[in-house]
């Protein structure tokens, strides 16, 4: 039977790299991440299926090729201060804490908040912060920030989180108005009044549930 290790390095080159992930980066990135430590113990052999799995309360942990994807538009160089919105079981946490100086996730499930800080910290990720929050307002004492990722959807972008982006700073997220119609998209910040949107792909994502006006889905 294959090593985790070994799982691990053919799901980069069958599901990443095979489908146009080529950030060396990224790739590096998920080659290192124990994706089996942020599942639950009887899921673990799936841990390298290119599949969402359910981590709890509702909520999964993304497939690979979509975390990939999500980090690559990023544009990450290294050194960067990341914030993530929806923690979920730490896994992003971990892939963008081996690019990034610095991330700070926040989680609005406790259980879920709890359990992915002990996570990241047993693996030895002690460069990430979570913080049990309403992740439609970011994380302002921590910001501004050179990328924010959020890893759940809404019918348009918070306000808060457009605003805790640096000057030249990438926001990707999931937008549209039910689960099964979003958009992928990154916002790139120009200037202190200024954003540019682009479009990146067709997703399907858990809602992103907050106190904002942009943070409830409508009902399919």
């Amino acid at each position: 039977m294959a090593s985790m290790s070994e799982l691990r390095r053919r799901m980069v080159e069958r599901h990443l790299m095979a489908r146009g992930i080529h950030d060396p980066l990224v790739l590096a990135a998920m080659e290192k991440v124990p994706r089996e430590a942020f599942l639950p113990r009887r899921l673990r052999h799936r841990a390298y299926a290119d599949a969402p799995l359910p981590i709890g309360k509702g909520q999964t942990i993304s497939q690979p090729y979509i975390v990939a994807f999500m980090v690559e538009a990023l544009q990450l160089k290294g050194g960067e201060s990341v914030l993530e919105i929806g923690t979920g079981s730490g896994y992003a946490a971990a892939v963008l804490a081996v690019i990034a100086r610095e991330v700070h996730s926040v989680e609005r499930i406790p259980q879920l908040s709890e359990k992915a800080s002990r996570t990241l910290r047993d693996a030895g990720y002690t460069n990430v912060g979570v913080k049990h929050a309403d992740g439609t307002q970011g994380w302002a004492d921590m910001g501004p920030f050179d990328a924010i990722l959020v890893s759940a959807a809404a019918p348009s972008v918070p306000p808060a989180l457009q605003a805790q982006l640096k000057i030249g700073g990438r926001l990707v997220i999931p937008v549209g108005p039910t689960r099964w119609a979003q958009e992928l998209i990154r916002i790139t910040r120009q200037d202190t009044q200024s954003f540019v949107s682009e479009t990146l792909a067709d997703v399907c994502f858990v809602p992103l549930i907050g106190d904002t006006e942009a943070s409830t889905l409508a009902p399919v």
